[in-house]
């Protein structure tokens, strides 16, 4: 099984999420661009210009992989097919790790193609854990997931979000994708101080980080990846990087996505926020 210390020592710099939109420029230019992060699913049951693509952008930047079909959390049967489809996938284009989200995604077979929260309980707890468990050997590698955004909160949770990343990463030597966007739109929609969230992080699990934009609504923000990174994310982002260290970064934009290299002058923004680490728990 690879080291989870090694994934979390590997800083590929700043990447970005590959999209279709993208590849001509991409495949003519070679831009400088530190790695892109693949939509797993765009790549699995497909053949033709897709994986050509992808195998032509494997050969000149290293990969990593970010799916949405793990349904980790649900109660469904985890779907081993597809789990060896990943490993199939990963190794095709050596990517680095392989990533998903905190979720469940469907139930009774059903695909409810949407990210849905947990509760965070101690029997969703020790539900998640096992699952975990078994991804992680049929894969033989850490898993990496992603802090979710949530617009409902569950009565009766048990920890604070924080908390079951730490108590499930303990348990169980899993990564951790740090979705610095969700963060701080979760904190806007429920009300609690996103500075604390990331102090009460557990670093040591922090593969790889992501930005994004946000809408703003009447009553919530939601997570549409459709515009530049706002102020208050940058401010968070710089207070990971001086809590953790610098951590892999990807820029994911994926709606109005505007020409290569609007999206590339977004995503070189992070560099400005790569500062000096400090000791978690103490001052920004």
């Amino acid at each position: 099984m690879s080291d989870l210390t090694q994934l979390v020592a590997t800083d590929l710099g700043i990447g970005l999420g590959l999209r279709a939109t993208h590849y001509g420029e991409i495949l003519d230019r070679r831009p400088h661009v530190d790695f892109f992060e693949i939509l797993s699913e765009n790549y699995m049951h497909t053949g033709g210009r897709p994986l050509r693509v992808l195998d032509e952008v494997a050969a000149h930047y290293p990969l990593v992989m970010h799916g949405v079909s793990m349904n980790i959390g649900s109660t469904d049967p985890l779907d081993r097919t597809y789990l060896r489809e990943l490993l199939q996938l990963q190794r095709r284009c050596r990517a680095r790790w392989i990533s998903d989200h905190l979720c469940w995604t469907g139930v009774d077979g059903q695909n409810l193609h949407d990210l849905l929260p947990l509760p965070y309980t101690k029997a969703a707890l020790r539900h998640v854990v096992e699952r975990v468990r078994a991804v992680q050997d049929l894969l033989e590698q850490p898993l990496v997931l992603e802090n979710p955004s949530t617009y409902a909160q569950f009565r009766g949770d048990d920890y604070t979000e924080p908390q079951f990343l730490a108590e499930l990463t303990s348990a169980t030597g899993c990564g951790l994708l740090l979705d610095i966007n969700n963060v701080f739109v979760c904190a806007q929609n429920h009300g609690f101080d996103a500075e604390a969230y990331l102090r009460a992080v557990p670093w040591e699990h922090v593969v790889y980080c992501h930005l994004a934009g946000h809408k703003v609504h009447a009553t919530h923000r939601f997570d549409t990846h459709d515009r530049p990174v706002c102020r208050e994310v940058w401010q968070l982002y710089r207070l990971a990087n001086e809590l953790g260290g610098p951590r892999s970064t990807v820029l994911e934009w994926d709606a109005d996505i505007p020409e290569f290299a609007r999206v590339h002058e977004e995503a070189r923004k992070a560099l400005r926020h790569r500062g000096r680490p400090a000791v978690a728990g103490g001052t920004s």
